[in-house]
């Protein structure tokens, strides 16, 4: 089975990582598909997010780190998918991406999603959350790899 995990990681957490490491326990092939959304100032270009990524995962051998624009269902006209993974933190997450499943499902029948609930640990973990902790000073250690860390402080934001 080929799974793909879609996202911004910008930057990349521990609670992305638990569930890319999960996933590809459960997948032949695991792409993780980087957002190139033009619509949205990333802190990381989305090379940047990439490398992070890349370095990251470089132990799990069925991972493959790719990138998209646009609409998630034309990922499976141009790989051979068979199924979305998507992270669960809390509740409320679900509410947002029973809905993302839903009209991926209806624009191409032969989208699937999968749920994974991320780790206790990993529930209050957010990209977002990481940034302002950063911003602020706040020691992001025990949210984000040790790469994410000096990517932070080479943009000068720790």
């Amino acid at each position: 089975m080929n799974l793909v995990y879609p996202g911004s990681f910008d930057p990349l957490t521990f609670g992305h990582l638990d569930v890319i490491e999960r996933s590809s326990k459960l997948a032949d092939k695991l792409y993780v598909a980087v957002l190139n959304n033009i619509n949205k100032s990333a802190l990381f270009s989305l090379e940047e997010r990439i490398d992070l990524l890349e370095e990251s995962t470089r132990d799990l051998g069925n991972v493959e780190i790719i990138s998209f624009q646009g609409l998630l269902v034309d990922l499976f006209k141009v790989y051979d998918l068979n199924a979305v993974v998507r992270g669960l933190r809390a509740v409320s997450d679900f509410d947002i991406e029973f809905q993302m499943a839903q009209i991926n499902r209806e624009m191409n029948k032969d989208v699937e999603t999968l749920f994974m609930m991320t780790r206790l640990e990993y529930a209050y973990l957010s990209s977002s959350i990481v940034k302002e902790i950063a911003r602020h000073g706040g020691n992001i250690n025990e949210f984000v790899p040790a790469n994410v860390v000096q990517a932070l402080r080479k943009k000068e934001i720790l």
